[in-house]
């Protein structure tokens, strides 16, 4: 069968520059270099380079270059060069096309759109060098009412929260889908912050039961790794009913990423598909999911924040509401434009909505209904920067998710091919040779770094916007001016334009 597969990157390499070490050829999984003996050159075989830049990033005298493929398609308006690409990858395959990441596709994204307002002279601004500034929160239900004792003293009567340090949270990546170094990396960066990390759906290492107090398990649909000591170990524990990059669908790890490790931490055998159905298979209303809520309170004596993960779809703010009468604690909301580990092109391409809008609707509708204090927020999809953070709060968000930006802290390369297995910063691999390409010491360091660059700056922006506390900023929409949104937009936003 002919091939008319077309490369997506080209490797220029400056034979001038090359002393033939052959580092890249060592470094590279997906065996894209090659040496020539007979002839002493480089080869490239470069159908099988994915971008990820390490052979860049080693060569000692810079004699390569990774750009994109100059030749394309005959394309136009409606035939882009990647649809024309698509369709001959499933001609030839007759199989789904799978894709890592989030979406690629220029969808807007309203965090650009918004600005933050300032203080100046009659509202005068904050210095954080000098003044307090709290970025403490704390994530669980609120009471309706403060209660005293006889003596006049406050009842300590809240339910368990999360206390964090920053509104900052690594997202749910699952042991399979990224690397033990990579998980360590997160769990001792989240520990040494104040913060927490997520195990994803893929229970939890035993060598990491050590981070417990800063650590959420998730009890997803295939009930991987759950068992009452994975529980018990847990800060909180999250129910994933749905992920931005793959909503109204479940997971598939391939088997090949199902080492003895894994298997031992997911309970199921070495080498087989780890498959997570579609829906829960004892959930189908809000009252089952109600019940589930109260199994995990009940078998961790209450002591626990439950959290259910959902995502962001066209009917969210109702889907939200429901969730804060079933008795959780938190909701998280992943917005479309999330990474993940694996998902259909289709899915992650043109299912779901921004987080932006999801987060906004959802806080106004549980305060319409007076139930904001049921339940903090928590949002994701492609939180990239303080400013996001800062624009997240002030749209009704408790605290925030960050997985592509904890990921690239560590060494992503964003080539979008985590599903494969031969992640070359050893990251979304389990091929030992690759895992030990990232160094847990060094790879937490750099993500405690990240948060703390992220936490200056969001005290920078507080205090420019005359506020010292994150509880302040929260629903503060007033702090928020739009920039080439329409009426509509702004409407679900719940914002101004610039200029009101």
């Amino acid at each position: 069968m002919p091939n008319y597969i077309l490369p997506d990157f080209e490797v220029e390499r400056r034979d001038d520059r090359c002393i033939r070490c052959r580092v890249c050829e060592r470094q590279c999984a997906n065996e894209v270099h090659s040496y020539d003996e007979e002839n002493d050159v480089m080869l490239a075989d470069e159908l099988k380079c994915v971008g990820c830049h390490r052979c860049v990033a080693l060569c000692p005298t810079r004699a390569l270059k990774i750009v994109k493929y100059s030749g394309t398609f005959r394309e136009n308006a409606n035939w882009s060069n990647q649809s024309i690409l698509e369709i001959y990858k499933q001609a030839e395959s007759g199989g789904v096309l799978l894709s890592s990441m989030g979406t690629p596709n220029p969808y807007p994204v309203y965090f650009d759109k918004i600005l933050i307002n300032a203080s100046q002279v009659t509202n005068p601004s904050i210095d954080p060098l000098r003044e307090p500034m709290e970025t403490r929160v704390f994530l669980g239900k609120r009471p309706q009412n403060i209660e005293r004792d006889e003596t006049g003293k406050l009842n300590n009567n809240l339910p368990p929260q999360l206390e964090l340090s920053v509104p900052i949270m690594f997202s749910a990546m699952s042991y399979g889908s990224i690397s033990y170094n990579a998980h360590e990396s997160l769990a001792r960066a989240a520990t040494e912050l104040g913060i927490y990390y997520n195990t994803g759906e893929g229970g939890l290492h035993e060598d990491f039961y050590k981070y417990g107090p800063n650590t959420i398990v998730q009890v997803a649909s295939g009930r991987f790794g759950v068992h009452k000591g994975y529980l018990d170990v847990a800060a909180a524990i999250e129910i994933k009913m749905g992920q931005g990059a793959k909503p109204g669908i479940g997971g598939h790890l391939p088997g090949e990423k199902i080492t003895e490790d894994v298997s031992r931490a997911r309970m199921i055998p070495v080498g087989t598909d780890a498959i997570s159905p579609a829906p829960h298979h004892d959930i189908y209303s809000i009252e089952d999911l109600r019940q589930l809520v109260y199994s995990l309170k009940e078998a961790t004596e209450y002591k626990k924040p439950v959290i259910v993960k959902v995502a962001a779809v066209h009917n969210i703010a109702a889907i939200a509401s429901g969730i804060a009468r079933s008795g959780a604690d938190i909701i998280a909301i992943d917005g479309f434009r999330g990474g993940t580990g694996a998902a259909p092109t289709r899915i992650r391409d043109n299912v779901g909505i921004p987080i932006e809008l999801a987060l906004a609707s959802v806080d106004k509708r549980l305060r319409d209904e007076g139930i904001r204090g049921n339940v903090s927020l928590v949002v994701a999809g492609s939180i990239r920067n303080s400013a996001d953070v800062v624009k997240a709060i002030a749209l009704g968000a408790d605290a925030c998710y960050i997985g592509t930006a904890a990921l690239i802290a560590l060494g992503c390369h964003l080539c979008r091919t985590c599903h494969l297995g031969k992640c070359n910063w050893g990251i979304a691999t389990q091929r030992p040779d690759l895992v030990k390409r990232l160094n847990p010491e060094i790879g937490y360091k750099r993500l405690v770094n990240l948060v703390t660059a992220w936490q200056h700056e969001i005290k920078e922006l507080l205090g420019g916007m005359g506020i010292n506390s994150i509880e302040a900023l929260r629903g503060n929409r007033l702090m928020l001016r739009g920039v080439g949104l329409n009426e509509k937009e702004l409407e679900i936003l719940g914002i101004k334009h610039a200029g009101e």
